[in-house]
This record gives structure tokens, sequence and C-alpha cells, in this order.
């Protein structure tokens, strides 16, 4: 069983503790330019400050904010399970798990099609999870939407912490052998695609009752967030 396997075999996780060790412990044993490595080292930035805000009394809705946040984080561990296991993970995610050991594509570009796979695929999901779970009906406005909006600025801060932390000297190295990473970079906009995920997730909300349209509903949506993928993982090496 290789290190991430034995990571992995240990989720589904029940706590925002434990999806940050998690992470951490991804973090230590993917190579270090793997391209879901870059990823994971975002994800694991943003639920780190997710974590603190939900302690300093940023969300009303504490509790559910937190729910939502580890069942999100589930639905990626589960993708890494697959690919472990031998299997294929959603559409949306196989681009990012296809490209992974590309030297031609930037360290920026894999996190940002990371973000793209869990965003607007796995982010539908898991709301409608966890409004299940809490039997609460999914709607605007509520205390959850407002808590689930403040999380951009939690997202703002850790893009802010990612120019200074997350990229390294030596990442910034990296980046500087690629051309165009700004103009993908530029097509990819964080609070659109969590607006656009809550309009899914209330789409697959509302499709609960109808399973067969529901199913087809989020394959369609699969496809799409993985087509999207492929599009923000173009190869950006310069020549020699």
């Amino acid at each position: 069983m290789s290190a991430v396997a034995a990571i992995i075999d240990r989720t589904p996780v029940r706590t925002i503790d434990e999806v940050i060790v998690r992470m951490q412990e991804l973090d230590a044993a993917l190579p270090a330019r793997d391209g879901v490595a870059y990823f994971n080292r975002l994800y694991l930035a943003t639920t780190e400050n997710v974590a603190a805000a939900a302690q300093d009394g940023t969300f009303t809705r504490r509790d559910f904010l937190l729910a939502l946040d580890v069942a999100f984080a589930n639905l990626y561990f589960a993708a890494v399970r697959a690919v472990e296991a031998g299997a294929a993970p959603p559409p949306a995610w196989r681009p990012l798990f296809a490209a992974r050991r590309s030297l031609a594509i930037a360290p920026l570009q894999f996190a940002l099609a990371g973000m793209n796979a869990h965003i607007n695929r796995d982010l539908p999901v898991a709301l409608v999870e966890t409004f299940t779970a809490s039997t609460t009906a999914m709607a605007r406005p509520s205390a959850e939407a407002s808590d689930y909006d403040r999380i951009n600025d939690v997202l703002a801060k850790t893009e802010t912490e990612v120019a200074e932390a997350y990229m390294t000297p030596t990442l910034k190295e990296i980046d500087r052998e690629f051309d165009g990473v700004e103009d993908v970079a530029a097509n990819w906009c964080v609070r659109t695609a969590r607006a656009a995920a809550w309009t899914n997730g209330a789409s697959l909300w509302h499709l609960r009752a109808h399973p067969t349209l529901s199913e087809d509903y989020l394959a369609a949506l699969d496809r799409m967030v993985g087509f999207a993928g492929r599009g923000l993982l173009i190869a950006t090496a310069l020549d020699d």
C-alpha cells in the first residue's frame, strides 16, 4: 500500500480537525511536483482559514458550515481514493489526475484545475448532503446562505497568503518557466464558481424527488466541469 493510500484509507472523516490532518499528511506524502500536491496545498490553506474563522464568530450557523466543509472535503478524498484503488474518479477530476505528472503545466494551473473540479462539481453535492442531514431547507435568504457567502472573504484572505507563502521561491522560479499562465488564471473566478455551485446545488436539491433526473443533471455537470478542467490544464511551458 502506498503512503497516499494509507492516508486515504482513514477517510471519510467526521471533523474539520481530521480534514486538516489528512491534508497535512497528503502534503507530506505527495511528490513535490505532483499536480495534486499543488491543489492539496492550496486547499489545506483554505481549510485552515475556514477553521480559524469558525472559531472567531464569523459564522452564524457554525455547526452547519463546518459540516459542509467536512462533507466537501470527503468528496475530494473519495476522488483520491478512487485513483489509488485503480478506479476512475468522477469525470470532473479526471483532467487533474491524468495530467498530474506533466512538467509542461504550471503549479498554478494544477491548483486552479483542482478548485474547478472541487467547487463546480463537488460543492453542489456537498450542499445537498449537508442540508439534507440538517433537515433544513436549502433557500435564500437564510443564515446558511449568508455564511456560505462569507466564505468568499476567507478565500480572499487565502489568496493573499498563497501569493506570499504557497508560492515559495522555488515555485515562483518554476512558474517563470511558463508562458500564458496569467491568461489561464484570468479565466477563473472563485466567487463566480461558488455562486454557480450554489445554483447547481439548489437545482439538485429541488430534484431530490426525481432520482433519475437528478443523476442525469449531476452527470452532465460532471462532464462539463471536466471539459473546463482540460482547458485550465493546457501546456504553458516555454521552449528552451
